[in-house]
C-alpha cells in the first residue's frame, strides 16, 4: 500500500484522538466539524462518486449496492450508537443524560466503527482505476474519521478506561481503514478478473454509507430547527470543496 495513503489514514486519527487527553473538545466545535464533514461527503457522493459508478456501462444494477451500503450503515448504527455522527459525545456532555447511556460498552462501538472504517478504506487500494477520485475520497475519509476519533476517546475517558488501553483501542480504529485498503488490494489482485466492476461495487457500498452518514449529520446538525450562520457556512464550505476537483 502507498505509504502516503497509510499515513493519511492513520496519523490524523491518532493525533486527533490523542488531542482529547490534552484539550477538551467543545460540543459546538464538534458539531461544526461534523456539519462540514457531512456536507463534504454528501457533495462528494453526488458530484463525483455517483456519476462515476453510474457511468459504467457494464454494471446496470449498481444502485442495488448503493442501497446495500446504506443499510449496512443502518445496521452498524446499532453497534456504534451513532458515534459516526457525534451522538455519544453529545450524550456524554449533557447533564440530563438518559440512564441507559451509562451502560453502553465501548467494545461493540469500537467493532462497529472499525467495520465502518474498513469498508471505507477499501476503494483506496493502489489498483483502484480512478486515481483522481481516490485522492478526493481519501480527503473525505480523513475528514470524516477525525470527529469519530474524538468521540471514541471521549467515550473511553467517560468509561474510565486507562490511557494506555484507550490509545491501544484508538490504534485499532486507526488501522481499520489501512487494513481495508490492503485487503481490497490483495483480493483485487488475486481473485478478481474484472477490477473495474469490483471497485464499482465497493464504491457503491461506500457511497451508500456516505449517504446515510451525511444525511443523518445534516438532519441532526441543529436542534429546534434554529438557523445558525456559522454552521451554515461550514456546510456550504464542505459542499463546495469537492467542486475544486471536478
Amino acid at each position: 500500500m502507498n505509504l502516503i495513503v497509510f499515513a493519511a489514514l492513520f496519523f490524523p486519527v491518532m493525533l486527533s484522538g490523542l488531542s482529547v487527553f490534552l484539550f477538551k473538545t467543545s460540543n459546538r466545535n464538534l458539531k461544526l466539524l461534523l456539519a462540514f464533514s457531512g456536507a463534504f461527503l454528501l457533495s462528494l457522493s453526488f458530484l463525483e462518486i455517483l456519476p462515476e459508478i453510474y457511468s459504467s456501462k457494464n454494471f446496470a444494477n449498481i444502485g442495488i449496492f448503493v442501497l446495500i451500503g446504506f443499510f449496512i450503515q443502518l445496521l452498524l448504527d446499532f453497534l456504534t450508537k451513532g458515534v459516526e455522527h457525534g451522538h455519544e459525545h453529545v450524550h456524554c456532555e449533557c447533564k440530563d443524560t438518559h440512564h441507559e447511556h451509562t451502560k453502553i460498552s465501548p467494545i461493540p462501538i469500537l467493532i462497529g466503527v472499525c467495520i465502518h472504517s474498513f469498508i471505507e478504506g477499501m476503494p483506496l487500494a493502489e489498483n483502484f482505476h480512478i486515481p483522481a477520485l481516490k485522492n478526493t475520497l481519501l480527503v473525505g475519509i480523513v475528514i470524516h474519521n477525525i470527529p469519530i476519533s474524538l468521540v471514541l476517546i471521549s467515550l473511553l475517558i467517560q468509561k474510565k478506561v486507562s490511557k494506555l488501553k484507550s490509545i491501544l483501542l484508538l490504534s485499532v480504529f486507526a488501522l481499520a481503514a489501512p487494513i481495508g485498503t490492503l485487503t481490497s488490494y490483495f483480493v483485487g489482485a488475486s481473485y478478481v478478473t474484472n477490477l473495474n466492476d469490483f471497485f464499482d461495487i465497493i464504491m457503491a457500498l461506500v457511497v451508500g454509507i456516505f449517504l446515510h452518514i451525511s444525511t443523518t449529520i445534516l438532519f441532526e446538525t441543529e436542534e429546534n430547527h434554529k438557523f445558525n450562520m456559522v454552521k451554515f457556512i461550514a456546510i456550504i464550505a464542505g459542499a463546495l470543496i469537492p467542486l475544486i476537483h471536478m
